[in-house]
């Protein structure tokens, strides 16, 4: 065992992240009631977070999936917020393959200067990821994305 290396902590990690995504994909289907930020499952989202119905939700879906795995963090709506430098993956660490399952994507708006949409990273496959993510064509949804169409990875859990 590696100095320092608690025993079983590979193991607690990877099922914390199984739990996580295991819990975003049970929610895959969740639709707005009305195509404007609301809805039973959208407004318990948006909660998590402090807000009320009317905003946007990426981000508090995938807080809130952290919050059912038991996590106080991320817990955050706005989605500039869930990706400090500090644990965000480098460029190197994404060429190495580093991205894990239940790791949060960001995707960056031009118009905005700014990441406006997160999601959970479900399944790494190669030069792919198939994701979570709420507030996508008014519901959650699975998607399939060219890592190189993410602007930033973001790891909340090592």
């Amino acid at each position: 065992m590696a100095m320092g290396a608690r025993p079983g902590h590979e193991d607690r990690m990877i099922a914390l992240r199984d739990c996580i995504v295991a819990v975003a994909a049970q929610e895959i289907g969740v639709q707005e009631a009305t195509g404007r930020n609301d809805g039973t499952k959208v407004e318990e989202y948006l909660a998590y977070t402090g807000l009320d119905k009317g905003h946007s939700w990426c981000a508090a879906f995938a807080s809130w999936c952290y919050g059912q795995a038991g996590l106080s963090a991320p817990r955050n709506a706005w989605s500039p917020a869930l990706f400090p430098l500090a644990r965000r993956y480098t460029g190197q660490q994404i060429r190495e393959g580093s991205i894990q399952p239940a790791d949060l994507f960001g995707i960056y708006n031009q118009d905005f200067r700014r990441i406006d949409h997160v999601g959970i990273v479900q399944k790494v496959q190669g030069h792919w990821i198939l994701t979570v993510e709420g507030n996508v064509a008014n519901q959650v949804l699975s998607k399939r994305r060219s890592v190189l169409t993410i602007y930033a990875f973001s790891n909340w859990l090592d």
